[in-house]
């Protein structure tokens, strides 16, 4: 019994000491592919530049990544345990190949590839055997994706002189074979500049000889729109290839930088700067097929073309538009048109219109008993105050615009000056609607001429006061009609501009050029006082809201100068109620708006601090602070990304955050899905936020955006949202695909 036991103790000392020798070796087969560590020499020279590699043997169909793997995927990483002085550098990468899949482009490589690198070892390392340890880790996909890992083990002896020439088969066979293909550095001679255009990039190229294929693959992801074609124009010294730039691009990048692959196998590592590319036409360039088409290295079709599953949701090839919206990247005018019209049809209804709408309702009870023709005066009146405060603010932006800034829809609102005195002005027209004194009244002793006139004059401002407090919001179908004006020559934005003006204007003049439609009006009588007064209310409710969006994006210090000129425009409001229609009451009362204006200019200047709620605020509930940085970060991640665009001046912004984004079930959706929130707050002026608007076909906010794993095309939700809308778009997200790179992540 105890000899049983000890040749039982032995048995699994034996098995304990020969499991580590069969579990680690220098190649592993798993699935789809052989993975193997390459040492091409018998021994490694001390004090010397060794040659190593990683060698991967592909099933077919399937394929593995370059380092920039494209709209989707991960590159294969190496972490070593070596002897001391004995070091490793980074894996380098052959030229990759473009990799259709679905709507998606991939840069990576099919069948074998060999990544070769150095080990480095000191002189100081003593003669003998070392064992070189590293832990592979990798994505190999077709239409789906499987994270792959394994130890890989080599041992050779360290030679004290340099190491005999001819090592062991298969990895010198395989070095010999694929260990001198990665791309060259281009040779001084090789000349390379950019130069950007509307849709992207001209890479212009001088080699010294005329290139009839060429595809660039570019180093940093989020650069040029992967899938879209390369189109190629040969040239007498080299080639020029117009890029299609990526829609998460903000601004134009300082170089460059990655691979250029020529005929013949040729392919040189190359930093393009900024330069003059002469023009011409481009041709459809055979070496870079756009998605869908047959893979280059291969022959066989992709995905798409064969009808298998994708690995991603398909997305159109540039930004989602709202339902309703312009779909293509060239919509006609007229149906931009009609959305601009009936964008600014419910523009009327938005929260932040509501308070003139109060005012328009009390003009057409008070005009109620006049003439026809006088009613329609009053309509065409306020329709021209609508027309000429949109062509103002629309000249302005484009002004602004071709001086270098980059603006939105709604920029005047990121003026503390701009919300202080609009604020001073709502908060004045709610004193006089309240009763503390009547505007008409101190105009009296000006004469009955303009007191006669003061009917239309009051109709065209508030035309301008309508414009005024709606810009701020973006209605549905707006955002699209808003975003391709902006885009298009000053003749087209002006035209559908004055489409979005006449949809606002269009419920008011309809009543007043419609006489029938008058006589449903009640009949004029002391009620009409109660309904002035009540209307103040939705004024001072703006108020409230104008100050508090100075306060969040300015601080306390401006919230206190908004509230002195508030009690400034009282004591003048007190000076018009207790002395009507008196000269020097009236010049009083102007001193002291003159005085809040002062107040409204130099408050900014002096006492604008970043209040600690914009500082934080986005942090709150699990949101960060939006970058384009961020959103690459997670996407390399494999991690579903949500944008919000928004603004504390945007009360369509805050009315979607309380009703659909702060919802408990949304919350959980956001969760469930392992979304990375982001936030981009554009109260005050931010350069990025606005080119990345102008990239994704908008030009104000709020607007929405979820990138979904593996795809460079986000999706882009409508402007007015639901818990339903969010959640139905968060569940079609790929959830294959943000397992795998979860999975592989953990690996690492």
């Amino acid at each position: 019994m105890r000899r049983s036991r000890l040749m039982l103790v032995f048995f699994f000392l034996l098995l304990a000491t020969a499991l580590p020798a069969l579990a680690v070796s220098s190649a592993a087969d798993v699935a789809h592919l052989h993975v193997q560590l390459v040492v091409p020499e018998n021994a490694l020279a001390a004090g010397a530049r060794n040659n190593a590699g990683l060698y991967f043997k592909i099933e077919p169909g399937w394929h593995i990544y370059w380092k920039n793997a494209g709209d989707s995927g991960e590159p294969p990483h190496i972490r070593w345990t070596l002897p001391e002085g004995i070091a490793a550098d980074a894996l380098q990468f052959p030229a990759p190949k473009r990799l259709p899949l679905g709507p998606l482009m991939d840069f990576g490589y099919e069948n074998e590839v060999l990544f070769p690198l150095n080990l480095n070892v000191a002189k100081t390392v003593k003669p003998g055997p070392a064992v070189l340890h590293a832990k592979v880790d990798w994505l190999v996909c077709r239409e789906v994706c499987i994270p792959g890992k394994a130890e890989l083990e080599v041992s050779r002896n360290v030679a004290a002189g340099k190491a005999a020439a001819g090592g062991p088969e298969p990895d010198a066979g395989l070095w010999r074979r694929l260990g001198e293909v990665l791309p060259k550095p281009a040779p001084s001679s090789v000349k390379a500049v950019f130069q950007p255009t509307p849709a992207g990039f001209r890479l212009s190229v001088d080699t010294g000889e005329s290139e009839p294929q060429g595809v660039f693959f570019p180093a940093d992801q989020d650069i040029i729109d992967n899938p879209a074609p390369q189109r190629l124009t040969s040239t007498p010294t080299g080639l020029v290839l117009d890029l299609k730039k990526d829609a998460n691009l903000a601004g134009n990048p300082v170089h460059l930088s990655g691979v250029l692959e020529l005929a013949h196998g040729r392919a040189f590592e190359l930093t393009a700067l900024p330069g003059k590319v002469a023009g011409g036409a481009a041709v459809d360039n055979p070496s870079a097929p756009a998605a869908g088409s047959t893979t280059p290295s291969t022959g066989a079709p992709s995905a798409a073309a064969a009808g298998m599953p994708q690995a991603a949701t398909p997305q159109p090839s540039g930004p989602v538009s709202t339902p309703g919206a312009a779909s293509g990247s060239n919509p006609g005018l007229l149906r931009i048109v009609g959305l601009a019209f009936l964008g600014g049809l419910i523009l009327n209804l938005m929260p932040c219109v509501f308070p003139v709408l109060f005012l328009k309702g009390l003009a057409l009870v008070q005009s109620g008993s006049e003439e026809r023709h006088k009613l329609r005066g009053h309509g065409l009146v306020y329709t021209a105050g609508i027309l000429i405060s949109f062509w103002v603010l629309v000249g302005a932006l484009l002004a602004l615009r071709a001086a270098g800034s980059s603006l939105g829809w709604g920029f005047q609102f990121q003026s503390p000056v701009v919300l202080a005195l609009l604020a001073g002005l709502l908060f004045f027209l709610g004193l006089s609607l309240a009763g503390q004194f009547e505007i008409g009244l101190t105009m009296t002793s000006a004469g009955g001429s303009l007191a006669a006139k003061q009917g239309y004059t009051g109709s065209f401002f508030t035309g301008v006061l309508a414009v005024v407090v709606a810009t701020p919001c973006t209605a549905p179908f707006m955002g699209a009609a808003i975003g391709y004006a902006l885009a298009q020559p000053p003749v087209v934005t002006f035209a559908v501009f004055t489409a979005l003006a006449l949809g606002l204007a269009a419920p008011y003049v309809a009543l007043t050029l419609q006489p029938a439609w008058t006589r449903l009006l009640p009949r004029p009588g002391a009620w009409m006082e109660v309904l002035k007064q009540a209307v103040s209310i939705p004024i001072f409710a703006t108020v409230i809201w104008l100050a508090w969006v100075l306060a969040q994006g300015y601080g306390a210090n401006m919230l206190a100068a908004l509230l002195g000129s508030f009690l400034l425009l009282a004591v003048a409001g007190w000076f018009l109620g207790r002395w009507p229609a008196k000269r020097w009451a009236t010049t009083v009362a102007a001193a002291f708006l003159l005085a809040v204006v002062v107040l409204s200019v130099w408050a900014p200047k002096k006492l604008v601090i970043v209040s600690q709620a914009q500082a934080t605020g986005t942090a709150r509930a699990g949101w960060e602070p939006w970058s384009s940085a961020a959103v690459s970060r997670y996407q390399a991640q494999g991690r579903p990304v949500f944008v919000d665009f928004t603004a504390s001046w945007c009360l369509s912004c805050q009315v979607n955050e309380r009703v659909a984004l702060n919802q408990p079930a949304v919350q959980k959706a956001f969760g469930d899905a392992n979304v990375a929130l982001l936030r981009a707050d554009w109260t005050q002026h931010d350069e990025a936020i606005a080119r990345a608007l102008t990239g994704l076909g908008r030009s104000g906010v709020p607007a929405y955006v979820l990138y979904a794993p593996g795809q460079s095309t986000p999706q882009l939700l409508p402007e007015v949202l639901t818990p339903g809308i969010v959640t139905e778009a968060l569940g079609k997200l790929p959830r294959g695909a943000v397992q795998a790179r979860a999975a592989i992540a953990s690996l690492k």
